[in-house]
């Protein structure tokens, strides 16, 4: 079997890309194996240094990493690179907290001497998605390895350029040879992967289908899971908001990625009083927008990344429609070639619409309008995900309580929009996930957290 490549801004074929036999899958878990015994034992300040090479290799090729993403799934070019640093980033955090991350940490107890420390599992399986090839498995894979782990990908089919360059970098770094693979296999091997005596936990971000099936398999031998399977975050702006800087945070944070982020502010709650001036200033906002070439620097809007996934889109936009919403702004299929979306903007969107019940992967505004503070709220948490959310007041007392101790979600701002950032934990709650990405959070959840007494 074979997967293919497609180039979403014109529909031609990339790359074909055999994929691996049962056999070579299972050839590769026990080189993996055996990479695992043996970067384990290096030092932490073996393991930090080639995480540091590895920033190094990142920057000294950004802009053929970016053209890539760019090429394989439409991502614009300027957010290409941005993801390339921000990957960098993350390497120099882990390099230099590591050491402070998985010190023993001593606990005062009755016994002579006791304390908890930090030790690597085993092979970790990542099954990633397309919308930040590059981002996605970095945030997984360099906690991981600085523990000790080993890593096996399992990429999103059109990201197979993607994650072979990625599994190319870490080579190239000195890591121990075969502990970080990629694998180009279809979703019907993934069990079998799972179930392999060697691989010891699995993280997914991706669909609320694909997290559910991953984690039963894990669940029936035991395993531990991580999932993010993205959201309907709510942003709430309140009747002292600065509206100007509320209306750009929005739209900035639902464009971007061409709209395909899951942290993306996708239902945007406003107070009666502040909604019709709220309203014109993000129709300006999505006025000002540049749909075009990804590799354009100019491009604020590139294709969605497959035709199923904006046919999808559309429809999801027609059927609220259908349902009362109201079209001020986009809402039509090009023609043409490549799998554009225009920016669109709904209206009065409502329990019961997709706009309001289901996560849209794309460029599409929905708005909702609230009574009140309270009534904003109770609609902000009025969904069955919990990824992140956002409060705009400029009274950030009361903001800080809302985001603290009323939204529902993982990751919850006031005055900004939600992004994932390598010093703080990042994951979701209710049907968005569990467990935590990054920070000291994210390196423990694939540590054996042992605790040592000794009398």
């Amino acid at each position: 079997m074979s997967i293919q490549t497609i180039n979403p801004s014109n529909g031609e074929i990339i790359a074909t890309y055999e994929t691996m036999s049962a056999t070579d899958v299972n050839t590769i878990i026990e080189q993996t194996q055996v990479a695992y015994l043996e970067w384990s034992q290096q030092t932490l300040q073996q393991r930090s240094a080639s995480i540091l090479l590895l920033s190094e290799l990142l920057l000294d090729e950004k802009q053929q990493y970016a053209e890539l993403m760019a090429i394989e799934m439409g991502k614009p070019i300027t957010a290409g690179i941005a993801e390339v640093e921000k990957c960098a980033k993350l390497c120099r955090y882990y390099a230099s907290k590591a050491t402070d991350f998985l010190q023993p940490r001593l606990v005062s107890t009755a016994h002579q001497k006791s304390y908890v420390c930090y030790q690597a599992l085993g092979i970790i399986l990542a099954i990633m998605p397309w919308n930040f090839p590059l981002w996605q498995v970095f945030r997984f894979a360099v906690p991981n390895l600085i523990l000790g782990n080993a890593c096996l990908l399992k990429h999103a089919p059109i990201s197979t350029g993607t994650a072979l360059i990625i599994e190319k970098i870490i080579r190239q770094a000195g890591f121990t040879k075969h502990i970080f693979r990629t694998l180009v296999i279809t979703e019907t091997q993934v069990k079998g992967i799972i179930e392999n005596h060697h691989v010891k936990g699995v993280t997914l971000t991706g669909s609320e289908r694909a997290g559910k099936a991953v984690a039963a398999i894990a669940g029936s031998v035991i395993k531990k899971t991580v999932m993010e399977m993205g959201g309907s975050d709510p942003y709430i702006i309140l009747e002292d908001a600065n509206l100007e800087q509320a209306a750009k945070t929005c739209v900035t944070s639902r464009i971007l990625n061409s709209g395909q982020v899951c942290i993306a502010a996708k239902r945007l709650i406003v107070v009666n009083s502040r909604y019709d001036r709220f309203v014109q200033l993000i129709i300006n906002e999505l006025e000002q927008i540049i749909i075009g070439d990804p590799l354009d620097s100019n491009t604020t809007i590139g294709p969605l990344a497959r035709a199923d996934l904006r046919l999808k889109l559309h429809q999801q936009v027609q059927k609220s429609i259908a349902q009362g919403a109201k079209l001020v702004l986009g809402g039509i299929l090009p023609t043409g070639k490549g799998f554009y979306y225009p920016p669109t903007l709904l209206l009065n969107v409502k329990p019961g619409m997709p706009a309001y019940d289901e996560e849209l992967f794309g460029p599409v505004v929905c708005v909702l309008r609230a009574d009140d503070q309270a009534h904003a709220i109770t609609l902000a948490n009025d969904t069955r995900f919990g990824l992140g959310a956002a409060v705009f007041t400029a009274d950030l007392i009361k903001g800080e309580k809302i985001a603290r101790d009323h939204l529902q979600a993982g990751n919850c701002c006031v005055n900004s929009m939600v992004t994932s950032d390598p010093r703080l934990p990042f994951g979701g709650i209710k049907q968005s996930g569990y467990g935590r990405e990054l920070a000291a959070e994210g390196l423990y959840e694939f540590a054996n957290i042992k605790t040592v007494v000794i009398n």
